[in-house]
């Protein structure tokens, strides 16, 4: 049995507090207009998180840290001073509030990790799943290297946008391509605009599926609630009590900036969903701001993501390793009803079914999503800071590309 002589210790974030999330490191500065090279948390290579039925456990093998967040608690992000790396396995164990964690997890994505959670009194539990890292290795590195030509492709629009610093990740989801991503300044890290709704909506989802909260609630919006930019809410009368399902709903169909602050003090303020970042140890992404607050932004606090942290959100919630089936397509269903279509469908034929949430801010032009061509579904996600204009116009280069390598696969595996 595991004794509380374990070493326990709470890790405080990077930089000082902003509100109830993070701020940003000190001396962190951008080097281009709209983009910041400095995340909130240090990166590190040696991360994964174990997806188990409710909940996850990350573990980052660098840092020696571990944090459980599931429907019967969170951990917060702790420390196991004695945490064994050998073999490309992480073990250890933690005790927080009496409750001992025992856990094995590989460092190497689809593999197989089990968490032990022992309580006084109770019998232990035995939780196993599947290990998440990013990116996730391809299940067939032979098929998966028939996508490599794709980067090339992507590489030479992105040196073309010299007015806007890009990024681009692609993961198959389809199983055509091996399961391969690939990416082209995956770790840019611009103003995330409103792609980080997508965060807010899966810790939403998350808590129905823990049963926490119902999509038949109501919430009281009242007229302080009101914000323009984009979105229905700000046009109707308040106070009334819009139900969490239409908030949910509008948040991406509209990209409602109303739904998106109600929301935020519904689940408790940034904090919530900074710790689902947290744990699916995506370390290019904050929520530090609520939606058009200049004020904040002057003063420095700004939501933040990457290529390669939206396609590992996107990628878990279609494996089904961060929401139950049914919130997965549910949500999956809001992004296909999109109203804002003028980048990645915009670029497609018409009729292509697309998926997809997109971000704008003057200096910040996104669109992220789903390919969902039968046998080819496909993740992308298209980041650029500098002007909106041109972003825009960079942002469905990069989606006609993928486009057409998908429709139109090139001949031979060559690595560019």
């Amino acid at each position: 049995m595991l004794t509380a002589a374990v070493a326990l210790a709470v890790l405080a974030t990077t930089g000082p507090a902003t509100a109830d999330g993070p701020g940003r490191a000190p001396g962190a500065e951008s080097h281009e207009p709209g983009v910041d090279p400095t995340p909130e948390r240090p990166p590190t290579s040696e991360v994964s998180w174990l997806s188990f039925p409710g909940g996850v456990f990350a573990v980052d093998s660098l840092g020696h840290t571990v944090r459980y967040r599931a429907c019967d608690g969170d951990t917060g992000r702790v420390a196991d001073p004695a945490m064994l790396v050998a073999a490309g396995v992480a073990s250890g164990a933690v005790v927080v509030g009496g409750t001992a964690y025992r856990y094995r997890v590989p460092l190497v994505g689809r593999s197989e990790g089990t968490l032990e959670v022992i309580q006084r009194h109770r019998p232990p539990t035995t939780l196993t799943g599947v290990v998440v890292t990013s990116p996730q290795p391809p299940t067939d590195p032979v098929e998966g290297a028939w996508l490599f030509p794709l980067s090339g492709q992507l590489a030479r629009v992105v040196a073309d946008a010299s007015l806007n610093p890009a990024g681009v990740t692609v993961r198959d989801l389809s199983g055509r391509y091996g399961d391969q991503q690939i990416a082209v300044n995956g770790s840019l890290r611009p103003k995330a605009a409103s792609v980080i709704k997508l965060w807010i909506l899966v810790e939403l989802l998350r808590r129905v599926d823990c049963g926490q909260v119902s999509l038949d609630d109501g919430v009281l919006v009242t007229p302080e609630d009101v914000v323009g930019g984009t979105g229905q809410l700000q046009f109707e009368t308040f106070p009334q009590v819009v139900t969490v399902h239409r908030l949910a709903q509008y948040l991406i169909k509209y990209s409602d900036n109303v739904a998106a602050n109600v929301l935020i003090t519904y689940l408790g303020g940034f904090a919530p969903v900074n710790a689902l970042i947290d744990s699916m140890n995506q370390r290019s992404t904050i929520l530090a701001r609520r939606m058009l607050d200049s004020a904040a932004a002057q003063r420095g606090e700004e939501n933040y993501t990457s290529p390669d942290d939206v396609v590992s959100l996107l990628g878990a919630v279609w494996d089904g390793e961060i929401l139950t089936p049914a919130s997965r397509d549910l949500m999956i269903g809001f992004m296909r009803e999109q109203t804002l279509n003028t980048k990645i469908p915009a670029a497609l034929p018409q009729g292509v079914p697309v998926a997809h949430k997109t971000g704008d801010l003057p200096d910040a032009s996104h669109d992220v999503g789903y390919y969902l061509i039968p046998g080819t579904e496909t993740a992308v996600a298209f980041l650029t800071a500098g002007p909106m204009a041109t972003g825009d116009e960079t942002v469905r280069r990069m989606a006609r590309t993928v486009y057409d390598f998908l429709v139109t696969p090139v001949e031979g595996a060559v690595e560019e």
